[in-house]
């Protein structure tokens, strides 16, 4: 049997409301990834609710990485998501550069900064611009297309009418084919949405979408992110995981929107986990 891949995800933990590592643990556990927490910060709440609390964890991030050197600690992926301060993009640039070996560890940074054309609650212009430089030490990048706006420093206003219009947002934002990128939230028609994508292994751009249901839901972008990397380690080329990601998400919208789910508390996945679970022969791949 092949050891099961092995994933660090740097990630907060929301208390309340599905996204963060509260998604993405479960996730790339039923794909049969062994998955290593380390949070970021607790929040009682995500930053959609009006009102959270906020923890930061820095220290114990460092403290934890620390630990994780000294045994020597192997990883297949190293996946990033919600930071919660400045100081962690050094620490999780840091954490990249001890734990990436060569070419057979992967990684990947979900920029995660804002939504609908703005930054989140807790993101500073610093950290935005400071992100950056983590997305330079990436693999893969997945930002949604308010991120994708903040890392070139374009107004939302400019997003491209048409999914071949994001041709030159996707070069730029790989670096010249240096790294993979997905841009989610591409909407190029009232009922469509989905993503556009670069593999710098093939050269390839694409556009995979679904129908969109009517309604956005909280947290969406980490649940994608999250079967993204799942499938990845599974040994799925870009343009297929990008595909299985987006029809999961769909299938988890719709389920919320015929249960009444409130979009806030992100969508329901649990009961759709074992669709996830099929064929779990790992392989890990850098994409």
């Amino acid at each position: 049997m092949k050891p099961i891949s092995r994933v660090a995800a740097i990630h907060d933990i929301s208390g309340f409301g599905r996204c963060s590592l509260t998604v993405a643990l479960p996730t790339l556990s039923a794909m049969g990834v062994q998955c290593a927490a380390l949070p970021t910060a607790y929040l009682s709440a995500h930053t959609g609710f009006p009102r959270f609390t906020f923890f930061d964890m820095t220290k114990q991030m460092i403290d934890t990485a620390g630990h994780w050197k000294d045994m020597d600690l192997r990883f297949d992926a190293l996946y990033s998501g919600f930071l919660g301060s400045e100081e962690q993009i050094g620490v999780v640039a840091g954490f990249f550069d001890s734990f990436k070996r060569g070419d057979g560890t992967l990684v990947v940074v979900d920029p995660v900064m804002g939504d609908d054309g703005k930054p989140y609650k807790t993101y500073t212009p610093q950290m935005c611009s400071r992100m950056k430089e983590l997305t330079a030490k990436a693999d893969l990048i997945t930002p949604n297309v308010t991120e994708a706006c903040i890392l070139l420093d374009r107004p939302y206003e400019s997003l491209p009418a048409e999914p071949e219009g994001y041709k030159e947002w996707l070069d730029e934002l790989s670096g010249g084919g240096k790294r993979s990128v997905v841009i989610t939230g591409v909407r190029p028609s009232p009922c469509r949405i989905g993503q556009v994508y670069f593999d710098r292994k093939s050269g390839d751009f694409g556009y995979a979408g679904r129908e969109f249901v009517g309604m956005t839901f909280h947290g969406t972008g980490d649940l994608y992110s999250s079967v993204l990397v799942g499938a990845l380690m599974r040994g799925l080329p870009l343009a297929d995981a990008a595909d299985m990601a987006a029809g999961f998400v769909r299938d988890c919208c719709e389920l919320s929107l015929a249960d009444g789910t409130p979009p806030v508390e992100g969508v329901r996945f649990e009961s759709l986990l074992g669709r996830l679970t099929t064929n779990n022969e790992q392989r890990t791949t850098n994409s």
